[in-house]
């Protein structure tokens, strides 16, 4: 056994040891550690009754030990976050308070059905990078902070996405943002104002139509719809019913003629179906089937006033 220093003597009623057992037993004596002579005598003093143990320690000891069993059961059967929740709601950190900031497009229904609260829901168990990421998959829903105000309050920050237009590709309509990214399918309402956009690339080349047209308020405000044609340049078809064909480089050049033909000779309200202005160096208007009609006799009426002068002559 282990032999511990101490005062010199021998206990009452052991017999003495003769030297030659002591110098045998001196041979293996053995010094406990430091950080090992109190717990020991602590102990030794127990087992002699000389420490007092508080009443009720050993249903205390009983109760700490089936709850560390049944936490461990716990985790190992996944049920933890259960567990948790159920614990912390009772002590007053159920979630009572969802304060979302920032919305426009998005609703606060939405934000909670991503949360997937219920009435236990813990503050405590809540993953904020989760619910974070549950926030962030809603449509309109471009970046989103997740901030746990104790004892009892989520606070959601949000940033949207801006609408840009309505992209017609094909027969879906959709909304799209400043990249070009889809947000949500288009319905008729409060975003009906947006410009509508159409064709295959129109979706990534609107932004820059936007920023080069912006410069030209007068043929803007008379613009139906952008149509991109062969993802190469576009049309713009004017509220009238005229088609102005841009073309695929120098659209500024061309809007800047447009206009100033416009303010001359009022070329955008005369009868004509497009203005093409895809060649550099000429201008080319075809008119409406009406006034197609209309000049075809006017030419007719034209070259007979000759004759019939001829004629009186």
């Amino acid at each position: 056994m282990f032999a511990l220093k101490g005062k010199k003597g021998r206990p009452r009623g052991v017999a003495p040891v003769s030297s030659d057992r002591m110098a045998a037993f001196g041979r293996f004596r053995f010094v406990l550690p430091k950080f090992l002579r109190k717990p020991v005598r602590v102990f030794t003093r127990m087992v002699e009754g000389e420490v007092h143990i508080p009443n009720h320690t050993g249903t205390l000891g009983a109760v700490v030990f089936l709850a560390l069993t049944g936490a461990y059961g716990a985790i190992l059967g996944g049920h933890a976050p259960e567990v948790v929740k159920v614990t912390t709601s009772t002590f007053g950190f159920a979630i009572e308070d969802v304060k979302v900031v920032g919305n426009k497009e998005t609703s606060e229904i939405d934000v909670l059905g991503a949360l997937g609260l219920d009435g236990e829901t813990s503050l405590v168990g809540l993953s904020a990078a989760d619910a974070q990421k549950a926030v962030a998959t809603l449509p309109w829903v471009e970046s989103v902070d997740v901030f746990k105000v104790y004892p009892n309050t989520i606070q959601i920050s949000i940033h949207e996405r801006s609408a840009l237009a309505v992209w017609q590709n094909g027969d879906d309509l959709s909304i799209i943002d400043e990249d070009g990214r889809v947000i949500v399918p288009y319905s008729s309402g409060r975003h009906s104002a947006l410009p509508l956009i159409m064709g295959a690339g129109a979706d990534k080349q609107a932004k820059m139509l936007f920023a080069q047209i912006a410069a030209f308020p007068d043929v803007v405000s008379q613009v139906r719809a952008y149509a991109r044609i062969g993802d190469r340049r576009w049309d713009l078809i004017l509220k009238n019913g005229v088609t102005v064909m841009l073309p695929e480089f120098r659209i500024d050049q061309a809007l800047a003629d447009i206009v100033k033909m416009d303010r001359k000779d009022g070329l955008l309200s005369r009868a004509i179906s497009s203005v093409d202005m895809r060649l550099a160096d000429r201008v080319v208007l075809k008119l409406t089937p009406d006034a197609m009609v209309q000049r075809v006799e006017f030419l007719k009426a034209r070259d007979k006033a000759p004759k019939r002068s001829e004629k009186r002559i």
